[in-house]
């Protein structure tokens, strides 16, 4: 007998929002300042200077962030669980119950609301409530080193384009060569998250598109009203 196998786009959460904000944090915010220091009109090695200095301080800023934020995260389905365990021991019939209640509203019949809540308890009591009630299972589970990595990764990922057209382009079409490498890599970006996550992908890259464009847009012009009269070598 063939098996059947599915494969759910929801396995992907755990890293697929951190790695695509990750990427294209890194690529607006590193092409909005190599685009702002260049059109102030300083040299080559200031611009690639700030590049870098973005590029590592965004990465760790987003893996601080992210890990700050997802352990938050975990801390509470941690102490949830805990409460869970403790009431289970204590009050296993009020819990068994609550369980059986659970299943009706989603649509059982009691009696099979009341067999099904204890052939699971019998199983695993705590996953059990973990799933049906408190919404917590593996595949959505908080894990902060995960999402800290993948943001660190990704941010650096999407910002190496920008400072490497900062380097190799000539000076005089540099703004223009990150600003269209830039959108074109971002809409990319906003495409291809939407398609792993099964979203429209057009709507997505229009969306981070725009607002790239609006970013880069004010950091240039910041950097052309307070930028130097005299371009430095």
């Amino acid at each position: 007998m063939k098996l059947h196998r599915e494969h759910h786009r929801v396995t992907r959460v755990g890293w697929l929002r951190a790695a695509v904000l990750g990427a294209n944090d890194g690529l607006i915010s590193t092409a909005s300042l190599v685009m702002g220091v260049s059109a102030a009109q300083l040299g080559t090695s200031a611009v690639v200077t700030a590049g870098l200095a973005g590029l590592v301080g965004g990465a760790l800023s987003m893996a601080a962030g992210e890990y700050v934020s997802v352990s938050s995260q975990a801390d509470s389905e941690s102490a949830d669980l805990q409460r869970e365990r403790k009431e289970l021991a204590e009050a296993p019939e009020a819990e068994h119950r609550e369980l059986t209640g659970i299943y009706v509203q989603r649509g059982l019949p009691r009696e099979l609301a009341e067999r099904v809540a204890t052939a699971l308890t019998a199983h695993d009591a705590l996953a059990a409530h973990a799933r049906d009630e408190l919404g917590i299972t593996d595949t959505t589970r908080a894990r902060p080193v995960q999402a800290a990595a993948a943001s660190a990764l990704s941010f650096a990922v999407g910002a190496t384009p920008p400072l490497l057209l900062a380097v190799l382009w000539p000076a005089a079409q540099r703004n223009i060569a990150i600003f269209a490498g830039s959108l074109l890599l971002l809409m990319t970006l906003g495409a291809m998250g939407a398609g792993l996550g099964g979203a429209p992908w057009l709507r997505a890259a229009l969306r981070v598109g725009f607002w790239g464009v609006v970013a880069m847009g004010v950091t240039g012009l910041v950097g052309r009203i307070f930028g130097v009269d005299t371009p430095l070598p």
